[in-house]
């Protein structure tokens, strides 16, 4: 049996003194993770976040070293998350360029893990605020996206163990075809798949990941079992289509289909414009 999931409201947490128009973040975001989704996500809920997204040379001059993803991927998934605004490439994030700010009171957020951060700029209106570790607790999945009753719905499945850009360009292409849900595999059911070790997330994690993406509508988690494992699901939404990648069009999802009465849709591996291809097996190492 599948865990409860998680709640939608978020975790109580303290509030800035000023309410500010706008809010700005700053880092190198690389290798985004769950803590620095659920960072933003805070951060969104004091005002339109604005990312001040370090370059890889800024990355280097901190850290001494280059970053795993380079610019124009980190600035692909920033941009495709719900909780940020605007992202704004940052050269020296000691001293942003004022011009690069947006207008108006702002409210400059650090967040809790560490992760070298430069000092607030220079703002005749800035506000600063640090959240605590206790903010950043669980995965509040944010509410559905409202579902156009014009488009059709579209389903997809999967385990997304450790999102990365070609999940995202996945949801970004299927996302053209009509609203999107994507039901992620549980994790007993990946588990049984593709072997000890999987999947590195749990399920409300994976969940939680997904959810964050500006082109889903919704998610759900699986409650079957073996590759059509989102049967359960896919009965309760009654989807006009079924999408996948070349990867992952095995397992009678065809056949299903056309029992089914779903359009069957295969999409080819595609990454973003400019940007190298990625797998999960790749990312993991097995």
């Amino acid at each position: 049996m599948n865990a409860p999931a998680p709640s939608r409201q978020p975790p109580p947490t303290r509030t800035a003194s000023t309410h500010a128009a706008a809010v700005l973040v700053s880092g190198p975001f690389d290798d985004l993770r769950s803590h620095h989704v659920r960072f933003l996500q805070e951060a969104a809920r004091r005002g339109p976040v604005t990312v001040l997204l370090w370059t890889d040379d800024a990355i280097v001059r901190f850290h001494g070293q280059p970053p795993r993803f380079p610019f124009p991927e980190r600035l692909y998934l920033l941009k495709a998350l719900r909780f940020v605004h605007n992202v704004v490439p940052v050269a020296n994030p000691d001293h942003p360029d004022p011009s690069l700010l947006p207008t108006g009171p702002l409210l400059w957020i650090e967040p809790p893990f560490p992760e070298h951060q430069p000092p607030p700029p220079k703002h005749p209106n800035l506000e600063t605020f640090r959240l605590a570790e206790a903010d950043l607790a669980g995965f509040p999945l944010p509410e559905p996206l409202p579902a156009d009753p014009r488009r059709k719905k579209v389903v997809v499945t999967g385990c997304y163990d450790w999102l990365h850009s070609g999940h995202v360009r996945f949801f970004e292409e299927v996302s053209a075809l009509g609203n999107l849900y994507v039901v992620v595999g549980n994790d007993a059911n990946v588990r049984a798949l593709k072997g000890p070790g999987h999947p590195l997330q749990s399920q409300d994690e994976r969940r939680y990941m997904v959810a964050a993406i500006r082109y889903v509508t919704e998610t759900f988690i699986s409650s079957g079992q073996g590759w059509l494992d989102a049967d359960p699901e896919i009965r309760r939404l009654r989807p006009e289509i079924y999408a996948v990648n070349e990867d992952g069009d095995k397992g009678g999802k065809r056949e299903y289909c056309a029992q089914m009465g779903i359009q069957y849709v295969v999409l080819k591996r595609t990454p973003a414009p400019g940007l190298p291809a990625r797998s999960s097996t790749q990312l993991r190492g097995f």
